[in-house]
């Protein structure tokens, strides 16, 4: 794209439209409000409200860049600027971790449920999101979070203290190192099968985590190795999982196993059974 110093905000917004929306993006004109915000360190709201707001100086040189990246890379938008909103939180975010989705917040929703002082873990935390909504959300609670890349456990720790919200993290292969003492459990698993490859966008196959996205040939092989682990655990009463598309019926059969009785289905505003929600 074209910006030079002294580029009105309006002119170089429309340019970076055109450029992210040529590359094939599905949100260039929100992805173009958000790089040049992000270039000028501003808001997204002042961008509109201040009409002598120009790109100037070392903007010049990160607008270009950030577009580039966007376009040519198809880098997604959070990682570019280092953070994402998720619930009341604005987490920093970078290729360590999967980037929190909208749909991730229905793990909240139904962990909000739990009764006073329980203890829950979120176990894949990633960058935190899950354990550190609900830490914020429901300071009652005793949250633990756990992970097997330590690299995601470094963004998920630094984003707590920067927050100053208190969870515990522990680096763990599903409940391997998870002491027996937790009464519930919430998780984005990896759930894409992979026969699912080619139909994944740029953004998530070039540059999000391997190890967060793939669960074996059905999508499942995380899921089932879980449940089967949580079967042993009798204190812990309630399971909250994210799950993909067509993925319901075969986890509500897995959560069953595990010896739960009472089993919902939880959908997301695109109409799919997101979360699997399992008490005992």
């Amino acid at each position: 794209m074209s910006v030079r110093t002294g580029t009105p905000v309006r002119e170089a917004l429309e340019g970076a439209i055109f450029a992210i929306a040529a590359a094939g993006c599905q949100t260039p004109r929100l992805d173009a409000e958000l790089l040049l915000a992000h270039a000028l360190g501003v808001s997204r709201e002042r961008l509109f409200l201040d009409a002598d707001l120009e790109v100037e100086g070392g903007a010049v040189h990160l607008l270009r860049e950030a577009v580039r990246r966007r376009a040519i890379e198809r880098e997604p938008v959070a990682y570019i600027t280092g953070s994402k909103g998720f619930r009341r939180l604005d987490l920093a975010v970078d290729a360590r971790v999967l980037i929190p989705r909208p749909e991730t917040e229905l793990l909240v929703e139904a962990a909000l449920s739990l009764p006073r002082g329980a203890r829950v873990l979120d176990l894949g935390t990633g960058s935190g999101a899950v354990a550190l909504a609900l830490a914020d959300e429901r300071p009652d609670l005793t949250v633990w979070a756990s992970d097997l890349s330590e690299e995601a456990l470094t963004v998920a720790l630094a984003n707590g203290q920067r927050l100053g919200l208190s969870v515990r993290w522990l680096h763990s292969d599903l409940l391997e190192d998870v002491p027996d003492e937790i009464d519930a459990l919430v998780s984005n698993p990896p759930y894409v099968a992979r026969s699912q490859t080619a139909e994944l966008a740029p953004e998530i196959l070039r540059h999000e985590p391997e190890q967060a996205l793939f669960a074996g040939a059905d999508g499942l092989a995380t899921i089932a190795a879980l449940l089967a682990q949580v079967a042993g655990r009798s204190r812990l009463r309630f399971v909250a999982l994210e799950i993909g598309a067509g993925q319901a019926d075969a986890v509500e059969r897995l959560m069953r196993e595990a010896g739960f009785a009472r089993v919902e289905r939880l959908m997301d505003l695109a109409g799919i059974e997101r979360v699997m929600v399992a008490q005992r």
